[in-house]
């Protein structure tokens, strides 16, 4: 497939989750892909993983809270692969809490990595956009930021800074030829998922039982796939999208319109 042929995509958080299935299906389109990602083990099996499929990645070992991190990644990607034609802005942390039992240690973090971390990135990418009047970015954001959770105060205030932010983007940039978008997804199996209930749940039944509960959450009767969100991802960042800004899709089984 060659949907991405000579395009340079950027994958923040690329090593696991839905980062790394959007790696993928980018790569398996003709994308050079440009894995950003802390965990240097996840990010290194990733891209090893799309090397020996003979497609193109690199893994850049980047904390995106860390600006100098993000020029230092950016510069070997223009010298590795060119200018970034696409930015995706994935990389992202959780949080269990309300506004009362999350502390402020912790809403700082899931602040500066989703929220902040994603305007670094933005800071810095964007202006390569605009020398070539070109480019597309989306921004993985949550139906969370549009939709009140039980115990996701932080997460739900740093998504719903995300979704504000790609308003802004597309508003600012349209007329340099940059297209930014989002997508919402509800709850998707990830390794954040069963991370989770191993910790809460150590018992094995409870932790079943617990892991139906949050799949019928979703009126379609289970949670997402990783790869589904790549299929999204791919759309939108494709040709065929070319009409397409400042929009912010829900991609979660139902729940916002089903509920």
């Amino acid at each position: 497939m060659s949907k991405f042929k000579n395009n340079t995509a950027i994958v923040t958080g690329g090593g696991k989750g839905i980062g790394q299935a959007i790696a993928r299906r980018f790569a398996e389109e003709g994308a050079k892909v440009a894995i950003w990602e802390a965990d240097e083990i996840a990010g290194e099996e990733t891209t090893q993983e799309i090397l020996t499929k003979g497609q193109e990645a690199h893994f850049f070992k980047c904390d995106i809270t860390d600006e100098g991190s993000i020029q230092n990644a950016l510069s070997g990607v223009s010298e590795k692969f060119g200018t970034p034609d696409i930015l995706i802005n994935n990389a992202g942390i959780a949080n269990v809490g309300t506004a009362t039992t999350t502390s402020v240690e912790d809403f700082d973090k899931v602040m500066e990595v989703n929220a902040k971390g994603m305007f670094l990135c933005l800071r810095n990418i964007i202006p390569t956009m605009i020398e070539k009047k070109s480019g597309v970015i989306l921004n993985l954001a949550s139906i969370a930021s549009r939709l009140g959770i039980a115990d996701r105060f932080a997460y739900s205030a740093s998504k719903g800074a995300v979704l504000a932010m790609t308003l802004s983007v597309a508003r600012d940039y349209v007329d340099h030829g940059i297209r930014c978008n989002c997508v919402c997804p509800g709850r998707v199996h990830t390794p954040f998922v069963d991370g989770f209930l191993k910790k809460y749940y150590p018992d094995e039944n409870k932790r079943n039982e617990k892991f139906d509960e949050l799949s019928k959450y979703q009126p379609i009767g289970r949670m997402g796939e990783p790869h589904e969100i790549a299929n999204i991802a791919s759309f939108l960042c494709s040709s065929d999208a070319s009409f397409i800004t400042g929009g912010a899709y829900d991609i979660d089984g139902g729940v916002m319109s089903l509920k």
